[in-house]
């Protein structure tokens, strides 16, 4: 084992959360040290939309050029894609804005913005230990000890210990582990699994960005960066299981859950089967799961939690990113004011949940209550009934979202 390192904070995890928390603190003079599990760059199960709200916050952190460079095309409209119901209406703007043309939110690939943000991190002096895993988190005195591992957890892997007084969680809901930050793991019929994938060549209109729904779950649609169509969606657990035995006896054998999600997508949605008609997939479809909708505690045991970990909306009001850079934004604000050791950061914990439920908590209500529409008897029918006699209502979802609101600090 090597010998332990001391910084002011381990962040655990790369993502949005952890690295906009990881900069913000670094560019306070923080020694920060960053712990990812993969190698970048990598693609993640994401809606990949970010609400022009953030763009103030890019700024801050310093890759705002970078990504108006590589993000694709502003999204004016959103839209519903139910059943054979194509309805569309106008994306509210934000007019309070660093730049002219900044007024409307893209979308830009995990593969991409994750590299940016990690880059941006490690030239603001964050140590950064790539690809390693945290295993254990323990009590070490006035700090805490994250034991991590190099390799695949055999003999051979290299170990070290990182402690820290602040110890940020950015690993995400979905990872099963034995973390003090981790949620534990229980199987339901209900459980929501999560699907991505990339396509080339579709007919979407590049400033649309369409809800999807179909029979057992919801998703979404949006141009992304250099013309990929980034199709993110959810389905029930039971549901799925049940798609893939009739798909599998139609075909006379076993098909994967991908190949069953995506013919759902095409025979059950007519705007999904027509943007991808001529598309063409760009590597594989990606899993993860279940997704866990709620607010949690966001700070507990000398923990700080951030993105999805500390709270997670339903994907289908498409704020994930948003939600996941405000909050390593919201922690690093309230550590920086923080004096008095363990009391100064107890009292940080105090204001920083406060912070994230007066943030976030109705974006979290708000998908809860779409995505049960969505999702329960006769939903669907009565959202396409609703959008078409009222389509201002997808901009007030879009709005209620979180879409407009301002980021605190940025007025």
């Amino acid at each position: 084992m090597s010998p332990a390192s001391t910084h002011d904070a381990v962040v655990i995890g790369a993502g949005p959360a952890g690295t906009s928390a990881a900069l913000a603190l670094a560019r306070r003079g923080w020694a920060v040290a960053i712990v990812e599990k993969s190698a970048f760059p990598r693609r993640k199960v994401c809606g990949e939309y970010i609400s022009a709200s953030n763009l103030a916050l890019l700024e801050r952190l310093e890759i705002g050029d970078a990504w108006r460079a590589e993000a694709g095309p502003e999204i004016r409209r959103v839209g519903l894609f139910s059943g054979d119901a194509r309805v569309e209406a106008s994306m509210p703007g934000v007019t309070s804005r660093p730049a002219a043309g900044d007024g409307f939110g893209r979308a830009l690939g995990r593969d991409i913005l994750d590299s940016l943000l990690l880059d941006a991190a490690r030239s603001a002096g964050a140590e950064v230990f790539q690809p390693c895993r945290a295993v254990a988190i323990e009590r070490d005195g006035a700090c805490q000890a994250v034991r991590i591992q190099t390799g695949a957890g055999n003999s051979r892997d290299e170990t070290k210990i990182l402690r820290a007084p602040v110890i940020i969680a950015a690993h995400g809901s979905w990872e099963p582990g034995e973390l003090p930050s981790q949620l534990e793991k229980k199987s339901h019929p209900s459980d929501l699994l999560g699907f991505k994938a990339h396509f080339t060549g579709s007919t979407l209109p590049p400033d649309l960005m369409p809800l999807l729904t179909f029979p057992g779950g919801y998703g979404g649609m949006v141009l992304a960066d250099h013309g990929r169509l980034s199709i993110s969606c959810c389905i029930r657990r039971d549901v799925l299981a049940r798609l893939r035995a009739s798909h599998a006896r139609e075909h006379g054998g076993r098909v994967s859950a991908a190949e069953t999600i995506e013919h759902h997508l095409r025979t059950t949605c007519r705007g999904a089967r027509d943007a991808l008609e001529q598309a063409r997939l760009e590597g594989p479809w990606l899993a993860a799961g279940p997704i866990r909708p709620g607010i949690r505690a966001s700070y507990e045991r000398d923990i700080f939690r951030v993105g999805n970990v500390a709270g997670e909306s339903h994907p289908i009001i498409a704020e994930g990113i948003s939600m996941a850079l405000q909050s390593g934004w919201l922690l690093a604000l309230e550590l920086g004011a923080a004096t008095g050791g363990q009391t100064g950061r107890e009292a940080a914990g105090r204001r920083y949940q406060a912070a994230w439920r007066g943030l976030f908590s109705t974006r979290v209500l708000a998908a809860e209550a779409i995505a049960r529409i969505a999702l329960g008897h006769g939903g669907a029918a009565m959202m396409r009934t609703v959008v078409r006699n009222f389509p201002q209502a997808l901009t007030l979802g879009a709005r209620l979202s979180g879409k407009t609101r301002a980021v605190p600090g940025f007025g």
